[in-house]
């Protein structure tokens, strides 16, 4: 292996924190990634990491040498797409994440133009309700929900969404109107985890913040099924907003409770720090941008 690939498998490891990571990333077994480190810590005269059963770090030397290393690699990177063009012209395999349902009503549209207007990319859409690490699993861009807690991506604020209840106007008119968080207790619920895992449901007011822990008869570990039960008028849920924006325009959900809802949670759209972004990330960033900012379920 010659001193650029192992200068390559070096950033991997020390971006990854872990020689398995980086390994599935390089497409390369463990043991390949070990010796790389190992002779290129032999030919460099210094240790690069501190190794123990459940973290790699970067010694002082290694933090060092790290960044040189990623400024020549990002240097060659640049030099090659720039010849080959793929830094002037959207091309290649385009990895996107986002939760579940946002993915399918916000981030889907947006993938189709993208496409049609991009005929030399290739797009995965992987929806899933959980945090992914774009390192480690090989991610271009994710549309994250919340607020951020790793400093190392880059991020394009796009708006704000809000924890919302609400219900059928049928149930509504049927079992009364709650007007405090307090009234939900004798009220039937629905709980959809994946946007309220807890079911002592938290709210926030002008005149302070009330917790009410509620029993549900429906679990749902799907937003979906949480929405098709909530329109049947089977009870009230607790869901984003961007997921039932289009039931309450239609009218078959009514958003309840507004005077005691929590801060709005930003959207941002991430990518990785420290790599120059090419053109099939930074078009399609543009795009979901400001199609993002646009759209009516997004607050701004």
């Amino acid at each position: 292996m010659d001193k650029f690939e192992a200068m390559r498998v070096f950033v991997e490891v020390a971006e990854c924190r872990s020689f398995v990571a980086a390994s599935r990333r390089l497409d390369l077994s463990a043991p390949a990634v070990t010796r790389s480190i190992a002779h290129l810590e032999q030919t460099l005269g210094v240790r690069l990491f501190n190794r123990t059963t459940r973290q790699v770090r970067l010694t002082d030397s290694g933090a060092r040498f790290f960044e040189d290393a990623r400024r020549i690699l990002e240097d060659v990177e640049q030099a090659e797409a720039t010849v080959s063009g793929s830094y002037t012209e959207p091309k290649g395999t385009l990895t996107v994440t986002a939760p579940v349902l946002f993915g399918q009503k916000h981030i889907a549209p947006i993938v189709t133009e993208y496409l049609q207007q991009n005929p030399s990319v290739t797009v995965k859409a992987i929806f899933y309700d959980r945090v992914s690490n774009l390192l480690e699993e090989g991610l271009d861009i994710a549309i994250r929900i919340g607020h951020l807690k790793d400093s190392n991506f880059y991020a394009s604020p796009v708006g704000y969404v809000q924890r919302v209840v609400c219900a059928s106007p049928d149930y509504l008119k049927a079992r009364g109107m709650p007007t405090t968080p307090s009234d939900l207790l004798t009220h039937e619920i629905i709980h959809a985890s994946s946007a309220e895992p807890s079911t002592t449901w938290r709210f926030g007011s002008s005149s302070g913040k009330e917790s009410v822990k509620v029993s549900p008869r429906l679990h749902c570990n799907h937003n979906g099924t949480a929405i098709a039960a909530a329109k049947q008028g089977l009870g009230i849920t607790r869901l984003m907003s961007y997921q039932v924006g289009e039931e309450f325009d239609q009218g078959s959900l009514t958003r309840i409770l507004t005077n005691y809802e929590t801060d709005p949670l930003p959207v941002n759209i991430l990518h990785l720090e420290g790599r120059q972004a090419n053109a099939k990330v930074r078009s399609f960033i543009d795009l979901a941008v400001s199609r993002l900012r646009a759209n009516p379920y997004i607050n701004h």
